[in-house]
């Protein structure tokens, strides 16, 4: 009788017994079709944006510069001493930076563009460098009492920052850095009388030649 009991229980012993169940993992429900379609969009604006050139240079900013460097120049020659002359260079310097922004920030917005776009701060991150080490060697020149060699610098350090950041520009910036650096290298390897021409030429000449460029075909 006890085997007959047991053996009517067996199908019940084999129930509990049983390994239990284990529960699949939930997936994460499908991404819907236009939410990958936005994804997708984002991305592919984001790459262009950042393959694009900087083109909100602006060319109206160079002739203000431009003009602004001839007025420092006929300021410089009224100044005695070193400090004063040097002063007013480095005073032109921060306002031609000011003024370049403004018109590179005026003209994207009037364009449409944002005016800190991938092409923009790959543009400032290449010329900013060369514009440190030239504030940086200019208080050294000038401890030394070494103003003769400024010319060349300033020539040779700005020539170069525009041939940087004009790889992300449009091709007449690197064209005026190329300009640069020839009246940069005429500074350092002719007598010291050629600095204030070179100067005047350069940051006078060339601002006004290629802001005037810039302005009639890259629309201003």
């Amino acid at each position: 009788m006890k085997y007959l009991t047991a053996w009517w229980q067996l199908p019940s012993l084999i129930a509990t017994t049983k390994e239990p169940r284990l529960d699949r993992p939930s997936r994460p429900p499908p991404v819907a079709l236009h939410d990958r379609a936005l994804d997708d969009l984002r991305f592919i604006r984001q790459t262009m944006a950042n393959a694009t050139a900087f083109t909100a240079i602006s060319g109206l900013g160079f002739l203000v510069v431009g003009v602004g460097a001839i007025v420092t120049d006929q300021v410089v020659q009224s100044l005695d001493g070193t400090l004063p002359r040097v002063g007013a260079w480095v005073v032109d310097a921060g306002l031609s930076m000011a003024i370049g922004l403004m018109g590179a920030a005026f003209k994207a917005r009037r364009a449409g563009e944002a005016v800190l776009s991938g092409p923009f701060r790959k543009f400032a991150l290449s010329f900013a460098p060369t514009i440190a080490a030239g504030a940086l060697l200019t208080m050294l020149l000038v401890r030394h009492d070494l103003p003769a060699l400024l010319p060349a610098l300033w020539l040779l350090l700005y020539g170069a920052g525009m041939v940087a950041a004009g790889a992300f520009s449009v091709r007449v910036v690197p064209a005026m850095g190329l300009a640069f650096l020839a009246l940069g290298a005429l500074a350092a390897l002719g007598p010291p009388e050629w600095g204030r021409w070179l100067m005047l030429g350069g940051f006078g000449g060339l601002h006004l030649i290629f802001g005037a460029i810039i302005a009639r075909h890259y629309g201003g």
